[in-house]
C-alpha cells in the first residue's frame, strides 16, 4: 500500500478508532495516544495490508487489543504502588488526598443533618463516646440513639455516594 493509498483508507478510520478507545479507556489523552500508536502499526505493516480482507477491522482489533494492554498496565502499576505503600506503613500521597476529600464531604453532609442527628453522630464517631454515655449526655434512650445513628449514617451513605457518581 502507498501513502496516498493509507491516506485514503487509513487516515478516514482515526475517528472511529479514536471513538471506540475512548469508549474502553474513558480519557481522551489515552485514547488519543492508542490511536496515535495504532496508526504508527499499520504505517509499519503498509506493504503487507494488501493481504488482509479488511483493513478496518484488523485496526479495531489493533486498538482494542492496544486498549486492553494499557488498562492492564494500568492495573499493573495500581497494584504495584499499593505494594510500596504498604511496604513503608502509610498511603501514598494520592491516596491520602482522597481519604481527605471523603473526609471533607462526609463532614460536610454530617453539617446538613438535624442537629440532633449531628449530635449523636459526633460524639459516637469523633469523640468516641459510646451509647451509655451519649444516653446520660442528651438524656435520650439508648434505643433512640440508635435509631438517631441509624438514620445518620444511612443518609450520610446515600448523600455521600450521590456526589460521587
Amino acid at each position: 500500500m502507498k501513502q496516498e493509498e493509507f491516506k485514503k483508507e487509513i487516515v478516514p478510520l482515526r475517528e472511529k478508532l479514536l471513538f471506540y478507545a475512548q469508549r474502553i479507556l474513558q480519557t481522551q489523552e489515552d485514547a488519543e495516544d492508542v490511536v496515535q500508536e495504532v496508526m504508527l502499526k499499520l504505517w509499519h505493516i503498509r506493504k503487507e495490508l494488501d493481504k488482509y480482507n479488511n483493513v478496518a477491522a484488523l485496526a479495531v482489533t489493533i486498538t482494542k487489543n492496544l486498549c486492553l494492554n494499557r488498562l492492564k498496565s494500568f492495573r499493573e502499576y495500581d497494584n504495584d504502588m499499593d505494594k510500596v505503600a504498604a511496604e513503608y506503613g502509610e498511603p501514598l500521597p494520592d491516596s491520602q488526598l482522597e481519604q481527605q476529600e471523603d473526609v471533607m464531604i462526609v463532614m460536610t453532609i454530617l453539617d446538613s443533618l438535624p442537629d440532633l442527628q449531628q449530635t449523636i453522630l459526633r460524639m459516637k464517631h469523633i469523640e468516641g463516646l459510646e451509647i451509655e454515655e451519649i444516653t446520660e449526655l442528651t438524656g435520650a434512650s439508648s434505643g433512640a440513639i440508635r435509631v438517631h445513628l441509624s438514620r445518620g449514617r444511612k443518609r450520610i451513605k446515600e448523600l455521600f455516594f450521590k456526589r460521587q457518581q
